[in-house]
């Protein structure tokens, strides 16, 4: 069974997902709502990716600390992109200069954490 830090990240994950999926059928339903299609697919995308994680830790193929960690990662990061992106549609207005670049980034890093979880040896 997942830590409780894993079963908070599974919630987050199906959070994202659930707003993915919000914003897949708010983009389909509004005139020039392409940042909001690209915002639903950074959720969507990445929500599996902190389940995956999760039960990678869970069934000791990675480092439980580090894949809960890229599991954090992508959750922010996902966040920080999808968010500035709805926050630029709805509101005229970024979260704060750089959010969607750095969630980006952290993107990219939390998959290659993920990698290094997965390629570091385990001690026993």
């Amino acid at each position: 069974m997942a830590s409780a830090p894993g079963r908070l990240l599974i919630v987050l994950a199906a959070l994202m997902g659930a707003c993915g999926v919000a914003l897949a059928a708010a983009a389909a339903h509004q005139d020039q709502a392409g940042v909001l299609g690209t915002a639903s697919s950074m959720l969507l995308f990445h929500a599996p990716a902190v389940i995956a994680c999760v039960l990678l830790a869970d069934r000791s193929l990675v480092q439980e600390r580090i894949g809960l960690a890229a599991a954090a990662g992508f959750v922010i990061a996902a966040l920080l992109f999808a968010g500035d992106l709805a926050a630029r549609h709805y509101a005229g207005h970024r979260l704060f200069p750089f959010a969607a670049p750095t969630g980006g980034t952290l993107l990219i890093a939390s998959w290659l954490v993920l990698a290094l979880s997965a390629a570091w040896p385990r001690r026993r």
